[in-house]
């Protein structure tokens, strides 16, 4: 029985699985992006997110651990020294998967898969959001000077009309 083994294969062997995983997780934890297919992105996601928080607590347990996974010294370094202190603070999610559209050869569905806090795009964003600037209405004396106008305007035919009734 195939019972609570909901896990994707990805057509592949468990060593060839594993060893791929992991030679895409040190991918991405040294390029930031990489592009796959979005089964793999989904697995990759699910694979290294545990390690990411396991790098916030720098023990040389924890290294060993993730050591165990990655089996890449530059990998590890990377991702203890610059990754590690950026997502200190976010409790989860350190994985975005965004779908690029299907491939030409075989018609895979295509996405990029990075680090959240690496995305200059969305980073820049919230950096402009936060910047906030005072406007004043320089309409405003405009039209004050506009409603004193009207007003000489319409007071003058009131005076006028009420100069001819005395002359008359």
């Amino acid at each position: 029985m195939r019972h609570r083994k909901k896990f994707n294969h990805l057509g592949r062997k468990s060593a060839h699985r594993k060893a791929m995983l992991a030679n895409m997780a040190c991918s991405l934890v040294l390029h930031k992006r990489i592009e796959t297919t979005t089964a793999k992105a989904k697995a990759l996601k699910m694979y290294i997110e545990p390690l990411i928080t396991k790098s916030k607590n720098d023990t040389t347990h924890s290294r060993r651990v993730v050591f165990s996974y990655l089996k890449q010294k530059e990998a590890i370094t990377e991702l203890f020294r610059e990754i590690s202190p950026k997502v200190m603070n976010r409790p989860g999610g350190y994985v975005r998967i965004l779908k690029t559209g299907n491939r030409l050869g075989d018609n895979a569905e295509m996405c990029m898969v990075e680090l959240v806090d690496y995305n200059e795009t969305y980073t820049e964003a919230k950096a402009a959001a936060k910047k906030t600037t005072r406007r004043r209405k320089k309409s405003g004396a405009k039209s004050t000077e506009a409603a004193t106008e009207t007003a000489k305007a319409v007071e003058a035919p009131k005076a006028e009309t009420t100069e001819e009734k005395t002359e008359e």
